[in-house]
């Protein structure tokens, strides 16, 4: 990994990797979000919020999570709100994305340290045109979070008059960046409703579908889209990002409505048509997006199977969601066919993959399960709730997913911190925040060739 050189105030040469940076620009936002919300004027009664519950939401805003402790609409005034919308679309970018952005729109001179990093951040293949990619990746962010506000503020301007335009505003912001936080609470429908109830308006269930969607397919994805009329092929990693996404949205839809669709509790009492909907949103938002068209908790136990399944595998690397990836879960389904198939190689669409990606998977995917397994055994130790529901909550908070049976709120001080630090690897990335943290690359190491050794496996 390439690093980028900084001199301290000893004039002495640091060498630090640039996903250190980025590691650190979260948790400086992080801090900071915390610090704001601490403040009297960002609660509706006008008093101190408690630190921790401000820390649990600052984490789950600047990591694009959605999982709260508070209503969102009831317990924060405009001043907090507007807060965690800043830290929803600075966590959705990144810090460094827009940073470089403004510095290239100011006509600051961005030198290779500030191309790596914003290289780093987008995770695009090459620091080469990197400039002009975070340009255009903040200009389209910007112009479809605006469309959607746009699109949604036809419905919730007749229902809830001028406000609704800010309700469009910070919903198209929360759904494009995959946060879920959202302010139907203004709905009188209860605290942690989210869009229950709304199962019958297409705009709005179609429209933050669509942004879900949107903003979980990764800027790379983006650009080579952009550029196929040109090209007129697409890249092995659009294709699968594509056709993995695709899959999964169908198979839970259909999931999801073969098993709720007679549940009373959840889809039985709507129409065929707001059964659909509801199936294909619910698949949709358990991607990484947190929002909840269907009362989560209420839900039979083979779909929060199937829910905490797609929450761990997410959405696509550089995208504004969360999980281990639908390419790693891609890579590591193809490179079982393979063996199965007899081959040493693994194949995915007439290509070769190389063996460090495969392992790079396995690690991902690996460390991740390590880490949810943890925090789950860690959470049921310390309350005396179901196991179903704390797998659901410790993987929602690991894939930055947001929907919730409804634990967090009532959890323990020790299980909100596991669940902080659950939130903050899941966006950073279980593998880059390791490397991160690393003192230092051996290269020796990397270089030593060592006599092969064989073990027996299955």
């Amino acid at each position: 990994m390439q690093k980028i050189t900084f001199r301290n105030k000893n004039n002495k040469l640091l060498n630090i990797a640039p996903t250190r940076i980025i590691v650190f620009s979260f948790a400086i936002l992080i801090l900071t979000g915390s610090f704001l919300l601490t403040l009297p004027i960002a609660a509706k009664n006008g008093q101190s919020t408690p630190f921790l519950d401000c820390l649990f939401t600052a984490t789950s805003a600047s990591c694009v999570t959605g999982l709260i402790v508070y209503d969102t609409y009831n317990h924060w005034s405009l001043f907090g709100q507007i807060v965690i919308l800043s830290m929803i679309q600075m966590g959705g970018l990144g810090i460094i994305t827009l940073a470089t952005f403004f510095s290239v729109l100011l006509g600051r001179k961005v030198g290779l340290k500030g191309m790596l990093l914003a290289q780093e951040s987008i995770n695009n293949f090459s620091f080469e045109g990197v400039l002009k990619l975070v340009k255009r990746v903040v200009l389209i962010t910007f112009a479809i979070e605006l469309a959607g506000a746009l699109i949604l503020s036809i419905s919730y301007v007749p229902r809830f008059g001028p406000v609704g335009f800010y309700l469009g505003i910070f919903h198209g912001i929360s759904a494009f960046c995959n946060a879920g936080f959202d302010l139907m609470g203004i709905a009188g429908n209860g605290e942690y409703m989210s869009l229950v109830g709304f199962n019958n308006d297409p705009i709005i269930i179609y429209t933050i579908a669509s942004l879900i969607i949107i903003g979980g397919l990764g800027f790379v994805v983006w650009k080579d889209l952009y550029e196929y009329r040109k090209t007129k092929s697409l890249m092995l990693h659009t294709k699968l990002v594509l056709v993995i996404s695709a899959c999964l949205i169908v198979f839970g839809a259909i999931f999801f409505f073969a098993f709720e669709h007679n549940n009373p509790a959840t889809m039985g009492n709507l129409s065929t048509f707001e059964k659909v909907n509801s199936a294909i949103f619910h698949s949709v938002t358990t991607r990484t997006a947190g929002f909840n068209s269907l009362p989560t908790n209420d839900m039979r136990e083979i779909s929060k199977v199937a829910t905490i399944i797609l929450m761990f595998i997410g959405a696509a690397p550089g995208s504004t969601g969360g999980g281990i990836k639908v390419t790693t879960f891609g890579v590591i389904i193809f490179a079982i066919i393979s063996q199965i198939m007899g081959s040493n190689d693994t194949i995915i669409f007439k290509r070769r993959v190389p063996h460090y990606v495969i392992n790079k998977a396995l690690s991902i995917a690996g460390l991740s399960g390590m880490l949810v397994v943890i925090v789950t055994t860690v959470i049921l130790a310390a309350e005396n709730k179901p196991f179903i529901n704390v797998l659901y909550e410790a993987t929602s908070a690991f894939g930055t997913v947001g929907i919730s049976t409804g634990l967090t709120p009532g959890l323990s001080a020790i299980s909100k911190v596991f669940l902080i630090v659950t939130m903050f690897l899941g966006r950073v990335g279980p593998l880059t925040f390791a490397i991160a943290l690393s003192l230092r690359a051996n290269k020796k190491a990397s270089e030593t060739v060592y006599p092969e050794g064989k073990i027996i496996v299955g």
